[in-house]
């Protein structure tokens, strides 16, 4: 059976010293301060320690044969977006992201799939290098789930949207820059409690704002199993019923409505929660996803969905058939 992992990140081995090209701090380098391992910079701040399996394409690739899986979407980390930088800078930083996807997927077009990155902070930026991502073989893009704390639904980022829909190209939903991270910082919060809020603001914002409504053919996976935004349906749809004068003022349709119109990932680490996922958003919109090969994801990839008794269709809608569907592509590329 096939196997695709949708949600994966990857980073090029070496990265320019942005700070010292630009000018000013914020950046990320890396210091590989030992064999296999690097330091993620920002200035002299650290970041996170990274292994080789962040950068080596072949290692990826035996690991990945370790869990019969044998294709890999990949994208940059969220903290590279770089939205917060100047637009023409934001646009280096994504040009030489998305050629390093672009090469890898050129050099193993049956294990890597590409969706790239846009400086999202100027709208003319993001669309130009979104046709020039479609033009060198990416598939898609990844986006956060806020721009520089701008919702997803204000008008500056439409065109963006409608660029993807007129292009056919993929929009994967990432959380980052969370909400309340400076009040939270203790015990991993702003990783366990604001990245799934992140998510479920994301889908909101767009719901509520009328992205999804307005673009139809927008084929949008959004990560984590959507975050919060399913397991608080109920509420969600509640507040839209009970106070329409602050919820549906930019669409009038009801939220629940939207349930099998977006695609999530499967990250939920647990079997039961998966199987209400499942029944909300439908067994042909929950892909295979992992968030490789950070420790938080889940690194057997998909194996507890062997353990979950689930149909075999099941099985294979979502260790291939859902990718597939979403980003438009047929199976026969990767066999």
């Amino acid at each position: 059976m096939l196997k695709i992992d949708m949600h994966t990140h990857i980073i090029p081995k070496h990265l320019p010293r942005w700070t010292e090209k630009f000018g000013y701090p914020g950046f990320i380098h890396l210091d590989h301060h030992q064999p296999g391992r690097a330091r993620m910079m920002k200035g002299e701040e650290f970041f996170r320690e990274i292994k080789s399996n962040c950068w080596d394409a072949e290692e990826r690739i035996e690991e990945y044969a370790g869990f019969h899986t044998q294709v890999q979407v990949v994208c940059t980390i969220p903290v590279l977006f770089s939205y917060w930088a100047k637009p023409n800078d934001g646009l280096d930083v994504a040009e030489f992201l998305n050629d390093d996807i672009a090469a890898l997927v050129q050099k193993f077009p049956k294990n890597y799939i590409g969706l790239g990155t846009l400086p999202m902070q100027d709208t003319d930026l993001s669309i130009r290098e979104l046709e020039r991502c479609k033009k060198i073989g990416l598939v898609g893009i990844q986006i956060g789930s806020n721009i520089n704390d701008l919702n997803l639904n204000e008008a500056q980022f439409f065109p963006v949207f409608e660029a993807c829909e007129r292009l056919g190209m993929a929009v994967f939903v990432h959380p980052w820059n969370m909400m309340g991270m400076a009040n939270m910082k203790k015990y991993w919060l702003p990783w366990l409690v604001g990245m799934p809020a992140e998510t479920s603001r994301a889908i909101c914002s767009m719901i509520f704002g009328g992205v999804l409504e307005k673009l139809p053919g927008l084929r949008v996976c959004f990560a984590h199993a959507g975050g919060e935004f399913l397991p608080t349906i109920g509420r969600v749809e509640h507040g839209f019923n009970c106070r329409p004068d602050l919820v549906a003022i930019d669409n009038p349709v009801n939220p629940r409505e939207y349930l099998g119109k977006f695609w999530v990932d499967c990250i939920t680490h647990d079997p039961l929660i998966l199987e209400y996922i499942l029944k909300l958003a439908g067994t042909k919109k929950v892909t295979l996803g992992s968030d490789y090969p950070f420790p938080l994801g889940d690194l057997e990839i998909g194996a507890f969905l062997e353990k979950m008794n689930l149909p075999e269709e099941t099985l294979a809608d979502i260790f291939a058939n859902n990718t597939l569907d979403w980003l438009q592509l047929k199976k026969e590329q990767f066999l």
